[in-house]
């Protein structure tokens, strides 16, 4: 898989609307991407221990979302790092994430009332939460199966973090996901050691070893 190159992420920034790059820092390895509107920056992008950084801003109620869910994106450097993550383009986070957070930086840093970061969000709840809610009782499916019939192949570990903070609210059997191996949920996930077992085991699925056999109760 190709990793992003500074141009890539310049030339997307570019495709919104009102958008200019320059560099603010006299520093040539640093570009900016602002909005025209307010003068806002919504990314920078440069090279750092032989990789290409961006910094895009965050809503903090998301920040550890999306740290925990790519190992390369981090607290950003060189900025307020409550507001701000860095993506490291090392590869491993898919360019669809990467695209999709430089816009929520982009929609972050519009003029009150023209937000729109909240949709996508949404969107992506509603989206995972559906698919776990179509798994029969008495099977399971795994993190990357739902991340696949939600559309986003690859993002597994995404999937994990949403269905492990889920409010009680949502009702849905996020018990019937496990992952790749067929192994539970940490113990925390579903309020202590052995509840994920006891909940699959009341839907008649055996759980021997912290683990199901896939071959047997995987949704397909």
């Amino acid at each position: 898989m190709a990793v992003l190159t500074k141009e890539d992420v310049r030339k997307y920034c570019s495709s919104m609307e009102n958008v200019s790059i320059d560099m603010p820092f006299h520093d040539y390895n640093w570009e900016t991407a602002r909005r025209g509107d307010n003068r806002k920056i919504f990314a920078c992008f440069y090279e750092r221990q032989g990789y290409i950084w961006v910094n895009v801003k965050v809503d903090p109620e998301w920040r550890e979302f999306w740290r925990q869910t790519f190992q390369a994106v981090v607290p950003a450097y060189h900025m307020n790092k409550e507001h701000w993550n860095s993506i490291i383009l090392d590869g491993t986070v898919p360019d669809e994430d990467i695209y999709r957070m430089i816009r929520e930086s982009y929609d972050l840093t519009a003029s009150k009332g023209r937000q729109s970061v909240g949709l996508k969000r949404s969107e992506f709840s509603r989206d995972v939460f559906a698919c776990v809610a179509a798994i029969p009782k008495g099977k399971v499916a795994t993190y990357g199966q739902i991340a696949a019939m939600a559309g986003r192949p690859g993002a597994a570990r995404a999937v994990g973090n949403l269905l492990h903070n889920a409010p009680d609210e949502v009702g849905c059997p996020c018990h019937r996901v496990v992952n790749g191996k067929g192994e539970m949920a940490p113990p925390d996930a579903f309020g202590g050691e052995g509840r994920q077992a006891e909940l699959l085991r009341q839907e008649g699925i055996s759980v021997e070893g912290g683990k199901v056999d896939l071959k047997v109760w995987q949704m397909t």
